[in-house]
């Protein structure tokens, strides 16, 4: 990532899925607000997000276009970095590559992919995909990708990985540009994700890459009905295993039904006006993290909410 960036152009925006033609105003519209980069994540059965990005890069001119995340497996890493060329012809040095393993029923049930040992094929994954955006060229021969090639022209696109357990943000410090998180608590990312990402740069005997931390945003004047809308919103997270372990191992246990603690919920939202939200923003910027991705929680407007967020965002 780069050095010396303003806190505006450290924070990035969550793009919510939806119609592609919604997704591409959004990013237009955040960018003539002033935010520095979208993100947008992408369901094994959704629609393409790099698809997508190239139809947003030639209507937006300066928004860094981030992937959080694109399912790795279920396309080759080299075709992977093929897609990433076309964009940064498209939209030079805005493409941030994010890639992750998904979830094992995605990916055995739909792609049939095996899903026994995914932290071992994702370290091969980066292996390929990587040093061909990087260096123009990879040859390399592995357990289970064999891949000798070269691309014309190597643009040095910035690849991260979704990382939720220590060995994930490890690898992320190793092998990757940057490790994004996900619905994980603050605690956990200062005491877990931090020092596993120092691990692993040190093994590679070089610098923790970034972390971009994922943080959610609630505007409302009360902290109940944020804590319903938040509880709505990232409902889906709670019933997943990998977070369950996770929650549990940061100290934030589910409760029955698995519920979301109201402890637990003060680690992954912010709630407030814009002067608390954009203030607490700034510490978490000053407090270790190089980059935050922002998501709207929506709690009595959508539209409205999003809307002041993207306007907070891009005067910070």
């Amino acid at each position: 990532m780069e050095d010396g960036l303003s806190k505006r152009e450290r924070v990035g925006l969550n793009v919510r899925r939806g119609r592609a033609g919604r997704a591409i105003e959004l990013f237009a519209h955040a960018e003539q607000a002033g935010v520095a980069s979208g993100w947008m994540t992408m369901g094994a059965m959704g629609s393409d997000t790099l698809t997508l990005y190239a139809a947003a890069a030639v209507q937006t001119e300066t928004i860094k276009l981030g992937t959080s995340i694109i399912p790795a497996f279920t396309r080759e890493p080299f075709a992977v970095a093929t897609q990433a060329l076309v964009l940064d012809d498209l939209a030079p040095g805005r493409l941030l590559l994010g890639v992750g393993i998904s979830h094992g029923p995605t990916m055995g049930g739909i792609y049939g992919v095996p899903f026994d040992r995914p932290l071992s094929r994702l370290r091969e994954y980066l292996q390929v995909l990587r040093p061909v955006l990087h260096d123009g060229e990879v040859e390399f021969r592995g357990e289970f990708y064999s891949v000798r090639g070269r691309l014309p022209g190597a643009p040095g696109t910035p690849v991260l990985i979704s990382a939720l357990g220590p060995k994930s943000f490890e690898t992320a410090g190793e092998l990757t540009d940057g490790a994004i998180s996900w619905v994980t608590p603050l605690d956990y990312m200062y005491e877990t994700a931090l020092p596993a990402m120092e691990r692993g740069a040190a093994k590679a005997g070089r610098e923790r890459p970034d972390l971009v931390a994922h943080i959610s945003v609630a505007f409302a004047d009360d902290r109940e009905s944020a804590y319903t809308a938040t509880r709505k919103e990232l409902g889906l997270y709670s019933q997943m295993p990998f977070y369950q372990q996770m929650f549990a191992g940061a100290g934030y246990p589910l409760g029955s039904n698995n519920e979301y603690s109201d402890a637990l919920l003060d680690q992954l939202v912010i709630i407030g006006d814009e002067d608390s939200v954009g203030e607490r923003l700034d510490q978490l910027l000053d407090s270790g993290f190089e980059q935050l991705l922002v998501m709207p929680i929506p709690v009595a407007d959508r539209a409205g909410e999003e809307e002041r967020l993207i306007e907070l965002l891009g005067r910070l």
